[in-house]
């Protein structure tokens, strides 16, 4: 069973977690005791503990400041002000920006049936492109407001503070993954046994029934992999450089093996496309758009999980 982390743990972490490794214990052991010594003076003039922490927390400020004076790193744009704001600002765009930018254009791209060097070179483009006008747009804003004085209205308070992570290893993460994966397995079952598009008679199924049985065999011994690894996962309370390459082939071979399918028109039931498509009068290339944004999450959805487990292996090296 969980609990909760008080605000003090969550400060702390929040304070090392961007230390060097071989100085976290230190600075955890110097701060808690400082903390605790602030917090039982106040405790003596009467306060509240719950009161007294709050405050005692505020008074040290922003934990990425404290964090910076431990690592003796300055934190200076054009002036230390906004510095902490801008650089969190400019990191969450920098990593939103240009995922967005590549997606959106590489999608219009093969809507529009351009030639793949085309469609990866346009695609390339964009993305740097946004990454040089989202640096020099923020660090601009910021830089007049550091000029002019101007005031936000920003500022840190103890509700901001993170709670610690648990590297993508917590319980919670594994539950989820198992039960995604299972309903996952019901509904190929589902689709094939009953149905999930409704008709005037009997339902018709989704996936295209050519897939049985090896083909649904083949999907099936996927989610095994997947629940099995999110059970190792958990097992060892970290990913690990091995656990992500397991997950970056699982995602691969189920993003070549799905796409395959769909561009040889075996993925979907075709009773399913002329019933909802074909029989309504909906051009071949509408078909063809359809067909592409299919593909495009196809391949979407399992490189975001392979950067994902990238992401948590690299937390946990950290750590």
């Amino acid at each position: 069973m969980t609990t909760t982390a008080t605000l003090t743990e969550r400060y702390i972490s929040a304070t090392i977690r961007s230390l060097r490794p071989e100085v976290q214990d230190d600075v955890r052991a110097e701060l808690e005791a400082s903390i605790a010594d602030a917090i039982d003076a106040r405790l003596e003039q009467g306060e509240t503990p719950s009161a007294a922490e709050r405050s005692v927390l505020t008074e040290l400020g922003d934990p990425g400041i404290l964090a910076a004076g431990y690592a003796d790193r300055p934190l200076h744009l054009i002036g230390p002000k906004y510095y902490l704001v801008w650089w969190r600002l400019l990191k969450l765009l920098l990593i939103i920006v240009p995922i967005c930018a590549f997606g959106g254009v590489m999608l219009g791209q093969l809507i529009d049936g351009a030639p793949t060097g085309e469609i990866i070179g346009t695609a390339v483009v964009a993305a740097l492109g946004s990454i040089v006008h989202v640096g020099f747009w923020v660090t601009l804003v910021f830089f007049v407001l550091e000029r002019t004085g101007a005031d936000t209205g920003v500022r840190w308070s103890v509700d901001q503070l993170p709670e610690p992570t648990q590297n993508g290893a917590g319980r919670a993460d594994a539950i989820a993954s198992i039960v995604f994966l299972v309903l996952g397995a019901g509904a190929v079952f589902w689709d094939a046994f009953v149905g999930f598009f409704p008709t005037e008679g009997a339902p018709i199924a989704l996936l295209n029934p050519a897939l049985w049985p090896w083909g649904i065999t083949f999907l099936l011994a996927l989610f095994v992999a997947e629940a099995l690894l999110a059970v190792v996962v958990y097992a060892q309370r970290r990913w690990t450089i091995g656990t992500a390459v397991v997950n970056t082939a699982l995602a691969v071979v189920f993003a070549a093996w799905s796409l395959t399918l769909l561009l040889h028109g075996a993925l979907i039931n075709p009773e399913f496309l002329s019933f909802v498509f074909t029989d309504n009068g909906v051009t071949d290339e509408t078909m063809r758009i359809l067909t592409v944004i299919t593909g495009f999450a196809l391949v979407a959805f399992p490189l975001w999980d392979i950067v994902d487990g990238w992401i948590k292996t690299a937390r946990a090296r950290r750590s």
